[in-house]
């Protein structure tokens, strides 16, 4: 007998194609609130794959991600499983809000407790009924308010099979950095399971370029492990990706109109102007430089911003295999 997939109760067996309406708790009007979970099976044994977005319910771009990967049949495998589920959140969803309605960062609370919080239940849920059946995680983000992030992967550069996919995910830009205490990625690390954190764009806002970046690269990686259909096109990445070593937050020292010079994910020299902060009366021009030469990875595009504000995140050590020597910033 063919080995069948149990989730949240439901059997799925190879070769068949079923979603699964996640229930995760009723609105003060009683109206159930249900999360789609669409699982495509082929016939033929191997990885189980699962794709999500909306983590953060402002967070549309990874959304927007997961749905074309549907649309477009790429989530139909060649072999093994792949899960899609393209809003975790479905509450900041409907609100455009980052948060559970209980307050609290869906991000910040894995693996959840049985009996503690919304937003703690769902996470206790999700990483009991569905993660132990999963081998590899994808999962995407935007930059928080009106912080673009260029598209980029993160990863705990200690873990080799993630550094591998991530190379084959080919973002333009790889970030090292540390798993954050009781985050998705955090708990998929504790359980082994590999995961690929996709960063790109920014809240409630679709950016056509970042999300297929997000698509070519989960194109890719499915082709890496020989679990993509034969009549999907592969596309080429204009370069190998950067890794960022180390970075840091450049934060305005004026209040004001902010009006960046500079364009997502490029170099940049030391002493460089890369903005200006103006006041609304024509009299103050301030002009901001940067302290080192490196990649602009994230801008912030509010027209307004305080002092003290993350307005740029620029790398200060990375690795470029695209120039000869492997240059190291």
């Amino acid at each position: 007998m063919k080995d069948p997939l149990y989730i949240l109760g439901n059997q799925i067996m190879p070769g068949e194609r079923k979603t699964i309406n996640f229930n995760i708790a009723k609105l003060y009007t009683s109206t159930k609130v249900e999360i789609p979970i669409i699982v495509e099976r082929s016939t033929r044994p191997g990885p189980v794959v699962l794709i999500t977005a909306g983590v953060h319910g402002d967070e549309i771009n990874g959304v927007e991600i997961v749905r074309q990967l549907i649309y477009r049949k790429i989530n139909r495998p060649a072999r093994g499983t792949i899960i899609c589920i393209p809003v975790l959140n479905v509450f900041g969803f409907l609100s455009m809000d980052r948060n559970f309605p209980d307050g609290r960062d869906l991000n910040r609370v894995f693996p959840g407790t049985k009996k503690g919080s919304l937003a703690s239940r769902f996470a206790y849920q999700f990483v009991n009924e569905i993660l132990p059946v999963v081998d590899i995680c994808l999962d995407f983000h935007t930059g928080g308010a009106s912080r673009f992030n260029t598209s980029q992967i993160r990863i705990d550069p200690k873990n080799d099979k993630d550094l591998e996919l991530a190379h084959v995910f080919n973002a333009p830009f790889i970030l090292e950095s540390k798993k954050i205490e009781k985050s998705y990625r955090g708990t998929c690390s504790k359980m082994n399971k590999s995961i690929l954190l996709f960063e790109g764009g920014k809240s409630e806002f679709i950016d056509k370029d970042i999300a297929e970046e997000g698509v070519g690269g989960v194109i890719r990686v499915l082709e890496h492990l020989e679990m993509l259909s034969s009549k999907i096109e592969i596309p080429k990445a204009a370069r190998s990706s950067i890794t960022i070593k180390s970075s840091r937050w450049i934060r305005a020292k004026y209040s004001g109109m902010f009006h960046p010079e500079i364009a997502h994910g490029a170099f940049v020299e030391k002493g460089q102007v890369v903005a200006s902060i103006t006041d609304p009366y024509g009299k103050n021009n301030y002009k901001v430089k940067v302290a080192n030469s490196g990649y602009i990875i994230n801008i912030n595009e509010s027209p307004i911003v305080y002092q003290g504000d993350a307005i740029f995140h620029i790398s200060t050590s990375f690795i470029d295999p695209n120039i000869e020597g492997d240059e190291k910033g």
